[in-house]
């Protein structure tokens, strides 16, 4: 399977107004605040990602299941090349 396939960039939005616009504040390339453009409050990392819990947890879901059915397909296909030209063994 191809890991590259299932990189996914989720984006983050400020609780108060929605926006997806903010200003970084780095330190040795770690992220330690966001300032939201549109509103000017101010998170941590940690509060920004535990704001958008819920939209990360469902792009892990989404993520989860393309996974699983991306698995299900290839070991399907990798069993009918293996069992090829067998008239006791049929896959639906």
């Amino acid at each position: 399977m191809d890991a590259e396939k299932y990189n996914r960039s989720v984006t983050l939005l400020c609780p108060i107004c929605g926006s997806d616009q903010f200003e970084f504040e780095n330190s040795d390339e770690i992220v330690d605040s966001a300032h939201c453009a549109g509103c000017g409050r101010r998170f941590t990392r940690d509060e920004l990602i535990e704001e958008n819990g819920e939209n990360i947890n469902e792009h892990v879901k989404e993520m989860g299941q393309e996974i699983t059915r991306d698995f299900a397909k290839e070991m399907r296909n990798t069993l009918k090349k293996a069992f090829r030209g067998n008239k006791h063994i049929k896959f639906k």
